[in-house]
């Protein structure tokens, strides 16, 4: 069923303009071409604004996710940084602690 609307051939589109003409008439015709002309000119603008409008948006939302993602990062290899610095001084201070320890109890 879905071929053959898909598929239309002369004799049926001669056919449709026979009726169309008979219908409306000859001056009628024109003004209906013109008409859906306009109709699918306006379609085809909505829909490229809808598009714009969608592209837009989702630029919005991805510069907004690259921020956020930069941000995590930064704050991740600081956090790394710290941890980094309290491991070398809890080391030391083990080492320090190792020492005292063994100092005092080999006098």
């Amino acid at each position: 069923m879905v071929n053959s609307i898909l598929f239309i051939s002369g004799g049926e589109i001669v056919l449709v303009m026979l009726l169309a003409l008979l219908f409306f008439g000859s001056k009628a015709i024109p003004d209906i071409a013109k008409t859906l002309g306009k109709g699918m000119r306006e379609f085809k603008k909505a829909t490229n604004e809808i598009q714009r409008e969608i592209n837009d948006y989702s630029s919005d939302i991805k510069k907004d996710m690259d921020e956020i993602s930069s941000s995590v990062n930064k704050q991740a290899t600081e956090i790394k940084k710290e941890m980094n610095e309290v491991s070398s001084s809890v080391s030391r201070d083990a080492d320090e602690i190792t020492k005292e320890i063994k100092e005092k109890y080999e006098d």
